[in-house]
């Protein structure tokens, strides 16, 4: 499997032969999550299942930036505690992303409860002279670092004669950055330089290298964190270690509303709640993989209308399959691993999961085909929906499900239905039809026969 690595700007090849480690910059618990941060982590979900459904072994990964001045303003604002905000929205981001069907990280730090490791890693560059305290902090000085702009292709010399005015004028460099910050406002931290907190670019070093090594292979994010979040890291870490921090940068493109960038002045943000209640996760995940994820995307209602008309599709395929009885048989086996091998290439090819999603609806199209022509028997409807559901599980869609007892409540209703038809009773029919409608159970009407599907209840469609 090859990714695009953002630091030699090539693709380098993920060694799968072993465990592989990744590391995923979270979210500053200070506000609701967004499109934004749905985008990032439902790539790097179907990654991660995507290697997992190839039998790799995967540790995960993805912090909680729970101290910040975002979040210290916002307890400010509202007369309470940092604490409360970040555990208010730490809760409010599990509820988001499981709705969204993401799994759950191996693990999940917090800053807040690795002070000391921060404080040893701090430690450290001081004791190698990478970093000076002032009377404001500890800041780690980038000219001890010569490679210092190798991830973004900034050069420091252009970096520093377009750097603003810096409120601490005893910094050495005005691009020298804070990794502890003396402070008396809550929440602190006693260190050996004095009471503080630590800066944003350092909890992301202490805690990835504390659980996955100094040389891991996937440090990701969204492209906005390349400079200067992942370039800090990258100075620091391998200040600290003498070695290269990780194998692989994989960044995801930033998601634009109406080809406006998201932000709190333009009110344009969309949050994941706000999506979810009105598309449901399938659409949302659609939408989120539906161009290369290294790429910008924006967000609209067309988009998300089109991507509901070819969810639309996948549940008919779904439930035509389950209700395949004849025994035809076609010689399909070489056109399903001839659609099963374009996915899997796809997202081999660095992880293409716009040629992925692709190869899904061509799967999706000819099983419809097959129904459609009267051509699909039980043995090719299994062979068929083994593959739909593999592609399925990668790509985090979910048909919702039905109980037994749901069944059997459909069924008689659509025997009841038929019975009244066939007595030309067509008023109670269509009573039933409706019932049925309300139940989000749609009708497919065949010769001589009627199957039903469920379809997911889509507020924006109604």
């Amino acid at each position: 499997m090859k990714i695009q690595d953002t630091l030699s700007n090539s693709e380098q090849v993920l060694d799968i032969s072993k465990k592989v480690k990744i590391y995923l910059c979270g979210v500053t618990v200070y506000d609701e999550s967004h499109i934004g941060h749905a985008r990032t982590i439902i790539v790097f979900d179907v990654l991660r299942k995507y290697l997992e459904k190839k039998g790799v072994e995967i540790e995960f990964i993805q912090n909680f930036t729970d101290v910040d001045d975002k979040i210290i303003n916002r307890a400010q604002k509202e007369n309470t505690t940092a604490a409360m905000i970040s555990t208010r929205y730490i809760e409010n981001y599990f509820k988001d992303f499981d709705g969204l069907n993401v799994k759950r990280a191996t693990n999940y730090p917090k800053a807040t409860e690795h002070i000391e490791d921060i404080i040893k890693f701090i430690e450290k560059l001081i004791e190698k002279q990478v970093a000076y305290t002032t009377k404001n902090g500890v800041y780690f000085s980038i000219s001890k670092f010569p490679e210092y702009g190798k991830l973004s292709k900034k050069k420091i010399d252009e970096l520093q004669s377009g750097a603003r005015i810096e409120v601490d004028e005893s910094k050495k460099d005005p691009l020298d950055f804070a990794v502890w910050k003396f402070s008396d406002v809550e929440p602190v931290w006693d260190s050996p330089w004095g009471e503080g907190r630590p800066g944003w670019h350092i909890e992301c070093s202490a805690m990835s290298i504390k659980y996955l090594g100094e040389n891991f292979d996937i440090h990701g994010g969204g492209r906005d964190l390349i400079f200067p979040h992942h370039e800090n890291e990258i100075a620091q870490s391998e200040s600290c270690t003498g070695v290269s921090f990780a194998k692989i940068w994989m960044h995801v493109g930033m998601v634009t509303i109406n080809g406006e960038k998201m932000s709190k002045s333009l009110g344009n943000i969309k949050s994941i709640k706000h999506v979810l209640e009105n598309w449901g996760p399938n659409i949302i995940r659609l939408f989120c993989l539906s161009g290369h994820y290294s790429k910008p995307i924006d967000y609209s209602d067309e988009l998300l209308k089109e991507n509901l008309t070819k969810w639309r599709q996948a549940e008919t395929c779904y439930y035509e399959l389950i209700h395949v009885i004849s025994e035809n048989h076609e010689e399909i086996n070489p056109v399903i691993e001839k659609i099963s091998i374009e996915f899997d290439s796809a997202l081999d090819s660095d992880f293409n999961t716009h040629l992925a999603l692709s190869a899904f609806f061509q799967l999706v199209k000819e099983a419809n085909r097959l129904v459609a022509d009267e051509k699909l028997g039980k043995e090719d409807a299994k062979i068929i929906k083994t593959e739909f559901e593999r592609m399925m599980e990668i790509l985090g869609l979910i048909i919702p499900k039905i109980t037994e007892k749901e069944k059997q409540e459909i069924d008689d209703l659509i025997k009841n239905r038929e019975k009244f038809r066939k007595e030309k009773q067509f008023e109670d029919a269509d009573k039933i039809r409706e019932k049925l409608n309300e139940m989000n159970i749609e009708l497919i009407d065949h010769k001589g026969k009627t199957i039903w599907m469920k379809k997911e209840n889509i507020k924006a469609e109604n």
